[in-house]
């Protein structure tokens, strides 16, 4: 008899002092966890056997326990939306979610524990409150549509997370406490974090439906500033993948794109300036860890177009010539560079030039092909190849060329399917691809960077606006405040989430908490000075109804004294960012 693999959907979660109890309908099997022993275990038995007592909600799944401070917590789902449907299967996007602790007093905590534990649940919190989660019971979301197809009836009878790929599965670290047990496969739900949008469209009295993907890395996952680049096995930041569905009367179709930062060893630590210099670390063997990264990549995917969109000259030059010499120096016979330097080429608003390098591109996307799967099954063609585009950020420049791919691609999978030649002859399917391009653009960029996209205006119409640039202006200074002044924060929330920073036993007794770190003496100093001298100042500019001498010496001293404060804390930059203290 083949294993039901499937993840119960239908749940309700009894809480009472002991333990909870979680019970899936229909079944005769309860999920119970012990507060007290902290165990977790199946038994045969319905509801009618919790004692009448107990509180009973319901719930969309498990998302995981973690043990902080205070105690272990359960974390469950208590909002799901329905997105649509994948080769038939449902998918939902997280909406809620309820952290639920073990313990139900803090009296064993001392007042700087419980102030750390509070700290430690808002990170948890943060994260999961950070658009968007998705999942489904049914369909392995984690694994691209080729993937599944290339793999055998034996790995697809495994429970949907034993085979998940733990790439870009969010929650692994949270689940370890209910996978260690095979007998509770069912209640273990993969959670990808990134974007998702399914919709159904009718072109030509023919309906079909269109899907856009993105599945974001668990590895070196970060903020913009403190995340950069490549480590010694070959793992990058901002590391995504995305794929295009398109799925009529049972065929479909898929074509894959890869992001991520510059597989070299290199950093951009925020310092108070606007564009924090990158800088090369000379010291690492970038030879190895790159080269680790292309065989990665290889083997998932196949042959590599690597796309580099950054700047020829200036701060980030550096970079791009770093970047094509140890790709040469590797010779990989499956890896080709192709560089662009996308705002000496696009400046002036000449975004038209943008098909200079879709020309360059479009033997590679031909020979590359897509994924087409006939409705018996049978397989038309696959993908051979993947661009892996970045720019300096992976954001902004990146999406607006892979979604001029994806629109190539898109037209090619629905002439093959005989739907339409142009997606520019149906101006409401242009306009539907145009929006959730755009929209994949500023999810991306709000997870990594904290701001939506910058120059969605093209991706959104087709072409640059003057309002389109004002809007980028405010997100660039949004983005300076946020990776300066609260990325920190944000950096060791995800450490926490994924496990990567795990809370010790006698945090705070006989062991320091990271959350104690002390800051340097300016850090308080200085922006109070600054603060008072730039009050002074405005004060004897605005109030005094004549200028007298006097007012004028001491309107020179408050400028003076907002100068070279304003100077020290720009010299000592680094000192004033909000740093990570879990890494």
């Amino acid at each position: 008899m083949a294993l039901n693999t499937d993840i119960y959907d239908d749940l309700y979660l009894y809480a009472t002092p002991e333990k909870f109890y979680v019970e899936p309908v229909g079944t005769k099997e309860l999920l119970v966890v012990d507060r007290v022993t902290q165990q977790i275990y199946t038994q045969a038995g319905t509801a009618s056997q919790i004692p009448p007592t107990a509180s009973r909600r319901k719930i969309w799944g498990i998302v995981g326990t973690i043990r902080l401070l205070a105690c272990r917590y359960l974390i469950v789902i208590t909002d799901a939306e329905r997105m649509g449907t994948i080769a038939g299967h449902q998918v939902f996007k997280m909406v809620s979610t309820e952290i639920i602790p073990y313990m139900r007093s803090l009296l064993h905590l001392n007042e700087k524990q419980i102030s750390n534990n509070t700290t430690y649940l808002e990170m948890i919190k943060s994260v999961l409150g950070t658009p968007h989660f998705y999942f489904s019971y049914t369909y392995d979301l984690s694994h691209t549509m080729q993937r599944l197809h290339n793999t055998t009836p034996e790995f697809l009878q495994m429970p949907i997370y034993e085979r998940a790929d733990l790439r870009f599965v969010w929650n692994a670290y949270l689940l370890q406490e209910l996978t260690a047990r095979p007998e509770q496969h069912r209640f273990c739900l993969p959670l990808i974090h990134g974007f998702l949008s399914l919709s159904t469209v009718i072109v030509n009295g023919i309906a079909f439906n269109w899907g856009l993907i993105s599945r974001r890395g668990v590895h070196r996952a970060g903020t913009r500033l403190f995340s950069r680049g490549i480590d010694a096995n070959g793992n990058v930041s901002n590391y995504v993948e995305t794929e295009q569905l398109v799925e009529v009367n049972g065929d479909r179709s898929s074509f894959v794109q890869t992001r991520g930062s510059i597989p070299l060893f290199w950093q951009q630590a925020p310092n108070l300036k606007y564009k924090p210099k990158p800088i090369l670390n000379n010291q690492e063997d970038h030879h190895t860890a790159c080269a680790r990264h292309f065989e990665t990549q290889i083997f998932h995917y196949g042959k590599q177009i690597l796309v580099n969109l950054i700047d020829h000259r200036g701060a980030e030059n550096a970079l791009e010539v770093a970047y094509c010499d140890i790709v040469n120096r590797i010779g990989n016979q499956n890896v080709r560079y192709e560089s662009f330097d996308f705002h000496a080429e696009c400046r002036k608003m000449r975004w038209d030039r943008l098909n200079i390098l879709m020309d360059r591109l479009a033997h590679d996307q031909e020979q590359m092909g897509c994924f087409t799967l006939s409705r018996d099954g049978a397989l038309l063609s696959a993908q051979d190849g993947v661009f892996r585009t970045n720019c300096i950020d992976c954001l902004d420049r990146t999406n607006v060329v892979q979604s001029m791919l994806a629109k190539r691609a898109l037209s090619d999978a629905l002439r093959k399917l005989a739907i339409l030649q142009n997606i520019e002859d149906h101006p409401s399917l242009e306009y539907l691809f145009k929006q959730v391009w755009a929209d994949n653009a500023d999810m991306i960029s709000i997870q990594y960077s904290g701001t939506g996209a910058l120059k969605t205006d093209f991706t959104r119409t087709g072409k640059r606006t003057k309002l389109g640039a004002m809007r980028d202006g405010v997100n660039s200074l949004t983005r300076y405040y946020k990776n300066n002044f609260t990325d920190g924060y944000r950096q060791d929330s995800i450490e926490l989430f994924l496990g990567r920073y795990i809370v010790q036993d006698g945090e705070c007794l006989t062991v320091k908490c990271p959350l104690d770190a002390e800051r340097n003496w300016r850090y308080a100093t200085f922006p109070l000075v600054l603060l008072v001298a730039s009050s002074m100042l405005v004060a004897h500019t605005i109030l005094p109804s004549r200028y007298t001498t006097e007012v004028l010496l001491y309107m020179l001293f408050w400028g003076a004294m907002v100068g070279g404060t304003f100077a020290t804390v720009i010299h000592h930059g680094k000192q004033y960012v909000d740093k990570p203290k879990l890494l």
